[in-house]
């Protein structure tokens, strides 16, 4: 298998810049395999709408570059039916029923799976004779996402698509977006502040604050590389060379710290434990990473990484 098919989004140093100084994104690098289905998350205005509209070929690159299954985006027609997207307000035309919708995608997109449209939208109790501007929200959101799916993408991007759904809306859209991603082996990008729903689907993370990507990777790799670590100040002001200090909360007689290392710690006077999802990005969005020899007390510290 070529480097081209296992690799299917790859940014080196790739960044946006608007007007002559506002930058949107800078030195983006990232390298995401195919199949992988990655949580893109970041405060608002951080870079997130910025790089999924890079990767669709919406805004060109101002610096670096970007292959998207093996392509610079563009606005062919070639590498737009390889691409799917989805914007945050899932746009649709309000006066088309979902019916003349499919028949819609259906003459537009040579590889159209007319069934795969039609069962997505039957499982998520669509009707398909309603005009789209009579639509929930939730309905809304699930015909872009069945349109998106049926003409077969071999990468879907989705800005934000949880952004409007009610609780059991946001579990049915992700329940349809993980078999359609499995399926068909689609590799999937999004966006999204909801953590919760996004730990139960994805398997890659890019953390984006200011125009930068702090932190990404695998998700598993990613959570078993930090930890909570916690002890007295005269052993947590002793480790070893390697090991990033995030985050540290002093007391009197107990420090805690948030780590980052891929060694283990033999230390038995210290204790750690594992970090879950929302604890590492906050981490990453809220501190500026140094080298814990450079911090100066309170410790609040984190590598600006470009991975």
């Amino acid at each position: 298998m070529s480097a081209a098919t296992e690799i299917a989004i790859e940014t080196v140093r790739a960044g946006h810049r608007y007007g002559h100084q506002l930058w949107g994104l800078r030195e983006c690098t990232l390298s995401l395999p195919t199949g992988s289905i990655t949580a893109v998350v970041g405060a608002n205005g951080a870079g997130k709408t910025t790089l999924l509209n890079m990767l669709v070929g919406l805004l060109p690159a101002s610096e670096g570059q970007l292959r998207v299954v093996g392509e610079q985006p563009s606005s062919k027609p070639t590498f737009l039916a390889r691409i799917g997207f989805l914007a945050q307000d899932c746009p649709l035309y309000k006066e088309f029923s979902v019916a003349d919708m499919l028949h819609f995608g259906r003459a537009m997109n040579p590889n159209w799976d007319d069934d795969l449209a039609h069962a997505r939208l039957a499982s998520a109790n669509v009707p398909l004779n309603r005009r789209a501007g009579r639509l929930s929200g939730g309905q809304r959101a699930q015909v872009a996402l069945a349109l998106a799916v049926a003409k077969r993408p071999q990468v879907l991007l989705l800005d934000e698509p949880l952004a409007a759904l009610d609780p059991l809306a946001r579990r049915e859209f992700l329940k349809n977006l993980l078999d359609s991603a499995v399926a068909s082996n689609m590799t999937v990008m999004l966006s999204s502040h909801l953590l919760g729903d996004l730990a139960r689907v994805c398997d890659h993370l890019v953390v984006i604050s200011d125009g930068e990507v702090r932190l990404a990777g695998g998700l598993d790799q990613l959570l078993g590389e930090h930890h909570w670590l916690s002890g007295a100040p005269e052993q947590t002001s002793r480790l070893p060379s390697g090991v990033e200090v995030l985050a540290e909360y002093r007391h009197e007689r107990h420090t805690r710290l948030l780590i980052r290392t891929s060694q283990r710690l033999l230390n038995p006077a210290l204790t750690t434990e594992p970090v879950d999802l929302e604890e590492l990005v906050l981490a990453y969005l809220e501190h500026s990473v140094v080298p814990r020899e450079q911090a100066e007390p309170p410790r609040v510290t984190r590598e600006a990484s470009r991975l």
